[in-house]
């Protein structure tokens, strides 16, 4: 089955962090770049971070110093490391390779 799956989202304090993953099934994930975006409440969705099949990594100005992609192909699976979380970082944070979308898990920085 084609999928990707996310884990890892939850509520944390304003300067904490949390780990991301998803888990990816069904296609060659060794050869495909992988994203992380985001979408909060009334907003359009936007590109958070990119890692290619290489490792090439690059991120939004907003997260970046902050966010950290990572990828495991022997694993299948892509991490995000956040950091010195803000608020302004809530959001339904997605995976996505090609037009393939997870569904997402949710990320709440309280003040």
């Amino acid at each position: 089955q084609v999928q990707l799956v996310e884990s890892g989202g939850g509520l944390v304090q304003a300067g904490g962090s949390l780990r991301l993953s998803c888990a990816a099934s069904g296609f060659i994930f060794s050869i495909s770049a992988m994203n992380w975006y985001r979408q909060a409440p009334g907003k359009q969705r936007e590109l958070v971070a990119t890692v290619t099949s290489g490792g090439s990594t690059d991120y939004a100005d907003s997260v970046k110093g902050r966010f950290t992609i990572s990828r495991d192909n022997f694993g299948g699976t892509v991490s995000l490391q956040m950091n010195s979380l803000k608020p302004e970082d809530t959001a339904v944070y997605y995976c996505n390779t090609h037009n393939l979308w997870g569904k997402g898990t949710l990320v709440t920085v309280s003040s």
